[in-house]
């Protein structure tokens, strides 16, 4: 269930010029060729990643049109979840979007959690914990200040200086490990006003 494929209504709900459905995981591109017809004939699984198809949603088992759609195709990895991602981007609406979502996920998707696209690029290394609370902290931004935060902890600013810190710790604690474990060993001794030092270095970054 974890890895399954899943699709959400990506805009927000209600009256709008557009509307995006999308559907992200290992049969996104299945579930597309089964109720989409593209204006020219083509097998919609083999076009290449991120391009975008005009066509029409249609119901495959009563030939009903849904709607005039644009889709993007985008092919993992390299993709916000590094996994094979369709964005159906349809007319705006209540009930367009929702005949639309209703029908991919009768056709083998689930409906997607809060927050799972996301997760899923967070479990597949596409970015750090730090960069997924990012996501939430732009959409959340009230202020053009707090987006510029954000919008860094996204770029992996954070994330990078929490590395950089974890490998001086950890390498100062290797080396005193080594010195408390393997004393015969001639392990260069670090004398405690350097420990000091390198320690005061760490807390200032």
């Amino acid at each position: 269930m974890e890895f399954d494929t899943i699709a959400a209504i990506s805009t927000f709900p209600g009256e709008a010029g557009i509307g995006i459905v999308r559907i992200s995981g290992e049969d996104a591109l299945e579930i597309l060729s089964r109720i989409f017809r593209p204006f020219k004939k083509k097998d919609i699984k083999s076009v290449k990643s991120h391009t975008i198809h005009y066509g029409h949603i249609v119901d495959p088992e009563t030939g009903e049109v849904y709607d005039e759609v644009l889709v993007t195709v985008m092919k993992k990895p390299h993709t916000y979840t590094r996994e094979d991602v369709v964005e159906i981007n349809c007319h705006g609406g209540i009930v367009v979007t929702s005949k639309i979502l209703e029908l991919v996920l009768r056709n083998g998707a689930r409906l997607a959690e809060p927050g799972e696209f996301t997760k899923r690029a967070f479990l597949n290394g596409r970015i750090d914990l730090s960069q997924a609370e990012a996501v939430i902290d732009i959409i959340t931004s009230k202020t053009m200040l707090a987006n510029r935060y954000a919008q860094k902890q996204l770029a992996g600013v954070l994330g990078q200086k929490m590395r950089e810190l974890r490998d001086k710790i950890m390498g100062l604690l290797s080396h005193l490990l080594a010195l408390i474990d393997f004393p015969e060993e001639n392990v260069e001794e670090l004398e405690k006003s350097e420990i000091k030092k390198k320690n005061k270095k760490t807390q200032k970054k």
